[in-house]
């Protein structure tokens, strides 16, 4: 394939990943989203193999490679359950970052790679490589946390070292230090050990960074590694010379920054104090007791049964999902539910939180994969004005994005967030395994409302035997 060949492919390709993103933006043509995605890929992967700076002999070794990758990522595709999609995109995410920092090592020892590079564009070129290795390593090290964190393999909590500022601001002098000393290297040996020290600090900048996070910005963590992967993507497109990369990564990168944006809006905060940190305490604490400190209150407990009543009586109903929803594998029956209260002309819907589950668009994904129709699961905005007149507000298993105190205590750790006011339907009903605080370890006085009522038990158990219920009546 001609040069001028590959670049008409190359344009192409980018402008099927531009119209993926357009159709990733809305459930309904997230499906054509996708597909124009795996078309684009292909067509770049195909350029690129039978392009002019693939050698024919390398072929072989590329195609041996995308198959063995191709097998595993089929593979852990086929056995991921919903429910460890979050972690499983924060370790896809290190793998980018650790391509590009291999990649930069890769260009900086090969001769041929920077052969025709001198004066300036030399210089130029070290440092897309510099700055190509330090985003990919800290996007490497922090995805490896994040999916420590998200799996639970690492505690939840945030680790708030003292200094931890002064720590991060010395590392990034020193990284510049170096970056100067790399810049001028005469040689490839001598340029090796600034490179290295880089690695090294970004390695333990991307460790302490997402250690100092709490679990409830964790949403907004995946979407911020996802950011820095594409803009790992897009410094090894320059380091590559790569036109197509470069575009892919900063639209990746650009996005995912947008989408980190949106996080930190839905949750009231800026993305500079998620980088500091300590929101969060990671595993749930139990509610306060009656009488030793807010909120106080007596927990209402209800049965499946009462619950179907509940629900059969209602004309207008919300569903809040969670990630309890996800952990017990629950979305199927939900829609059973859901599909039998509307043939009784109950009007249903459901309400998502931005950062509901531990990943942007994470109940989306479930109700989308329950064939749940797009018309009837609405955002936060467009159902909270309603709850008022809503007769039945369910919660499967969420907490933190429907605790009252954001809206009612300015002394709560998450005061301000938006919330799903579900407290204001005539009848809230939770349910949850206990009264285990959420992932953020703030207590929620939601349990404590006159109006709300307790499901406790499995998801999955207590909804089919209020789906038995339902059908029953």
């Amino acid at each position: 394939m001609s040069e001028s060949l590959t670049i008409v492919a190359y344009l192409g390709a980018a402008i099927l990943f531009i119209l993926s993103l357009g159709g990733l933006s809305h459930p309904e043509t997230s499906r054509r989203g996708n597909l124009y995605g795996i078309i684009g890929m292909t067509i770049a992967v195909l350029a690129t193999i039978l392009g002019p700076r693939v050698a024919a002999a390398g072929i072989p070794w590329v195609v041996g490679a995308m198959v063995v990758g191709g097998a595993i990522g089929l593979y852990a595709a086929r056995v991921v359950k919903m429910t460890q999609m979050p972690e499983l995109v924060a370790l896809m995410h290190s793998l980018v970052g650790l391509a590009a920092a291999l990649v930069g090592y890769a260009s900086y020892i090969d001769p041929a790679a920077s052969a025709h590079y001198a004066g300036a564009e030399k210089t130029i070129h070290d440092i897309e490589i510099y700055v190509g290795i330090l985003i990919g390593v800290v996007t490497f090290s922090g995805s490896l946390i994040a999916f420590g964190k998200l799996s639970a393999r690492i505690g939840g909590k945030p680790l708030l070292l003292p200094g931890r500022h002064l720590l991060n601001l010395a590392g990034l002098l020193v990284v510049v230090y170096f970056g100067i000393q790399f810049v001028r290297a005469e040689s490839i040996e001598a340029g090796m050990l600034p490179l290295a020290v880089m690695t090294v600090i970004a390695f333990l900048f991307g460790i302490h960074m997402v250690m100092a996070i709490g679990g409830a910005d964790m949403p907004v963590v995946v979407s911020m590694l996802n950011s820095y992967s594409g803009w790992a993507a897009a410094a090894t497109g320059f380091m590559l010379s790569n036109d197509l990369l470069i575009v892919t990564g900063a639209l990746v990168g650009s996005s995912g920054a947008i989408l980190s944006y949106i996080m930190c809006r839905a949750m009231n905060r800026n993305f500079l104090s998620v980088i500091a940190g300590g929101f969060g305490g990671g595993a749930g604490k139990p509610a306060a007791a009656k009488g030793e400190a807010e909120p106080q209150g007596e927990v209402v407990a209800v049965s499946a049964i009462e619950t179907a009543e509940l629900l059969r009586d209602a004309r207008n109903v919300i569903i809040v999902p969670g990630y309890g929803m996800a952990v017990a594998q629950a979305q199927h029956i939900v829609n059973e539910i859901v599909q039998d209260l509307r043939e009784r002309g109950i009007n249903v819907r459901f309400g998502i939180h931005p950062v509901a589950g531990r990943m942007p668009g994470h109940m989306n994904v479930l109700l989308a994969e329950a064939r749940v129709p797009y018309d009837i699961v609405m955002e936060m905005d467009e159902v909270n004005a309603d709850f008022p007149e809503t007769d039945v507000a369910m919660v499967i298993g969420a907490n933190d994005i429907v605790n009252p105190s954001a809206a009612e205590d300015p002394a709560s750790p998450i005061a301000g967030m938006p919330v799903l006011e579900v407290w204001k339907a005539r009848t809230s009903i939770v349910m949850k395994r206990s009264m285990a605080s959420g992932y953020a370890g703030v207590d929620n006085p939601l349990f404590y409302k006159e109006n709300n009522r307790m499901l406790f038990g499995d998801a999955k158990k207590m909804l089919d035997d209020v789906l038995v219920a339902l059908k029953a009546s």
